[in-house]
């Protein structure tokens, strides 16, 4: 999972999600725009989507870190010892 910003309005959840150097906000999975930093993405979706009542500040947004791989499992010992022999 990539590291992102996520607000749940009662019309949609909106999230901002770190996309490489650059930040895409989307409204449910559709894209919005792409942006530089956070802040210019929730500055964005605030002037479109105005009913959503989205907060203002970027610390007001749940935060949901990096976490590459997390819903797997470790490796079994027998997997590490197949990958190990090929």
């Amino acid at each position: 999972m990539l590291a992102q910003y996520v607000f749940t309005s009662s019309d949609a959840p909106f999230r901002i999600v770190r996309h490489g150097h650059r930040w895409r906000a989307l409204r449910d999975d559709v894209e919005v725009g792409r942006y530089d930093r956070p802040e210019e993405a929730v500055r964005d979706l605030r002037d479109r989507h105005p009913a959503a009542r989205l907060p203002r500040r970027l610390d007001d947004w749940r935060f949901l870190p990096d976490a590459p791989l997390r819903h797997l499992p470790p490796p079994t010992p027998s997997a590490i010892a197949r990958l190990s022999v090929a």
